[in-house]
């Protein structure tokens, strides 16, 4: 479902253009805000859920190299394009996230991935994979659906309410269950997990976690009362 999704919406879009800065998500901070990452210069990046590439290329234009993943055809068409305009060489995979056989064990210097680990249902495989490339101490950066921006919606109906309406608690912050949502017009299955669960997960796996940001919305456009729409983490590889 979400494959065929991107893949539409890299149809409409047409082109992706380059960025100034490493995002982590279309309302939260950009690295140059939040320098999570640090000096990437020589280093070999995993760009896990690359999409249409923009953060490839800016990791790449640092200095990087950069080995870029998508299950999305479509939407490595338009990254492999931009890296080309960009005068940038990045290494393109198309392959699911938490499928990465391919790539030798403890071979990169830092994974990276924005708003996509809520895409992928078995997230403790995801971790494993991970884990086992990353070099001893490497860190994982990546931001995660908040699940509370998931529980929550717009009250329409009430008279007088502002455009967007009153907020109200629509699902459990705690209920795992899967729901869509919607990303450029298309609808999108993602795995609301808590801090908790995250936090778990990596811990299973053999992370140690040294960041944790609930950053607020930078250009949110609602009036009314705001609620985090993404967590970012950084952790650690430790243990085996």
């Amino acid at each position: 479902m979400n494959t065929e999704a991107w893949d539409r919406i890299a149809g409409r879009r047409g082109a992706a253009t380059e960025a100034l800065a490493v995002s982590y998500g279309a309302d939260a901070p950009n690295e140059s805000d939040l320098r999570l990452c640090g000096d990437v210069n020589g280093k070999r990046i995993l760009d896990l859920g690359c999409g249409s590439g923009e953060n490839a290329v800016v990791f790449a234009k640092q200095g990087a190299h950069v080995i870029a993943v998508d299950r999305s055809v479509a939407q490595l068409q338009l990254a492999r394009k931009l890296a080309d305009e960009a005068e940038t060489r990045v290494e393109f995979h198309e392959s699911d996230v938490a499928d990465l056989a391919f790539l030798r064990a403890d071979s990169i210097d830092m994974a990276f991935s924005t708003c996509v680990l809520g895409e992928v249902e078995d997230i403790d495989r995801l971790f494993r994979q991970v884990h086992r490339l990353l070099r001893p101490g490497a860190p994982f950066v990546f931001s995660i659906e908040h699940p509370m921006a998931l529980a929550v919606g717009r009250e329409l109906d009430e008279p007088g309410a502002l455009p967007l309406g009153r907020m109200e608690v629509r699902r459990s912050y705690f209920d795992p269950a899967p729901v869509e949502v919607t990303r450029d017009e298309e609808r999108v299955l993602v795995y609301p997990r808590t801090a908790a669960d995250v936090f778990a997960a990596l811990h299973r796996a053999g992370y140690r976690v040294d960041m944790l940001l609930e950053p607020e919305a930078v250009q949110s456009h609602d009036p009314g009362p705001q609620v985090p729409t993404v967590f970012i983490w950084r952790a650690r590889k430790e243990g085996v």
